[in-house]
């Protein structure tokens, strides 16, 4: 559920929630309606406007860093989108080339639209600068973009969000290396590990280390047997160091703002400065509205 809400939260708080609740209690128009609906704006708006907020000062307090030369840990990326792997990606209504993809299908009814189906992909793609690649894993993101196609067919309501090959992104979340020289490798662990599969099979490490043939190893048979260990596992390590590094954006375990976006750093800035503004006065508003019903209307 928290997973949807960080998702959904673009869509949540310009939904219109409030005004919805707003009519109900123009229909409703009785004391307990009016108490019940401001209060409940009241709400919706203080956790959307604490929530803008934190999103707006996480914007401009973390500054953009070159993917080559990025600190291991929670950084701010902008760059090129591109697929991560042949073949390309197709959004799930249009069947359009995407990196991204999130669409809603809903049904007429009378009353209204109902969802019957929805859903998003959960693909990496790649984000290039001047200076290198990263690997973006979107799963858990909160993705907001300014492409989005609609329209009605048989009935249904189809609604598709998008990000494509070759725009610029912007994306805040948790990086981190793999690979190269940024892998940890603990030799002392690695030897230990590699000692222990050994004596698993003793037949085959006296075989092997046995020099004298009278069934046990002796101190200088078993240090025999550390050094080819010690051999082993260095020539593991270069191997690892050997392998290229792969950089990855991803969400960050402590629930930190994972972000993805087309617009730039500075739109997201400004959208967020007057989401904040918005519900603040809408907040006063209801609080006031509040204090008003309690002292005037008496059922």
């Amino acid at each position: 559920m928290l997973d949807w809400l960080r998702r959904e939260y673009a869509q949540l708080i310009t939904s219109g929630a409030q005004l919805l609740l707003l009519i109900v209690g123009f229909r409703i128009h009785s004391r307990n309606g009016w108490l019940y609906c401001l209060a409940v704006i009241a709400l919706i708006s203080l956790c959307a406007w604490l929530s803008s907020l934190y999103r707006l000062r996480t914007l401009r307090n973390t500054p953009t860093s070159k993917i080559a030369s990025a600190a291991q840990g929670y950084v701010e990326l902008v760059g090129s989108g591109q697929p991560f792997c042949d073949p390309p990606l197709f959004s799930t209504l249009r069947r359009r080339p995407c990196l991204w993809c999130r669409y809603k299908i809903e049904q007429r009814e009378k009353n209204g639209w109902r969802t019957i189906d929805s859903g998003e992909t959960s693909d990496s793609f790649l984000l290039c600068d001047d200076t290198g690649e990263c690997v973006v894993d979107p799963e858990n993101a909160e993705i907001i973009t300014r492409r989005y196609d609609q329209w009605q067919e048989k009935g249904c309501r189809y609604t598709e969000w998008t990000l494509i090959k070759g725009e610029t992104l912007y994306v805040i979340g948790r990086f981190r290396t793999q690979g190269g020289r940024n892998q940890d490798f603990d030799k002392r662990v690695e030897l230990s590990a590699l000692l222990t599969e050994w004596k698993k099979n003793m037949p085959a490490l006296l075989a092997r280390f046995d020099l004298n043939k009278d069934g046990e190893l002796s101190l200088a048979e078993w240090e025999l047997a550390r050094q080819a260990a010690k051999d082993e596992v260095e020539k593991m390590m270069a191997d690892v160091m050997a392998h290229p590094s792969t950089h990855i954006i991803s969400r960050s375990p402590d629930g930190q703002l994972f972000l993805i976006s087309n617009l730039s750093g500075e739109r997201l800035s400004r959208r967020y400065l007057l989401w904040a503004w918005g519900h603040l006065m809408i907040l006063f508003g209801s609080l006031g509205g509040l204090g008003w019903v309690l002292q005037n209307i008496n059922s």
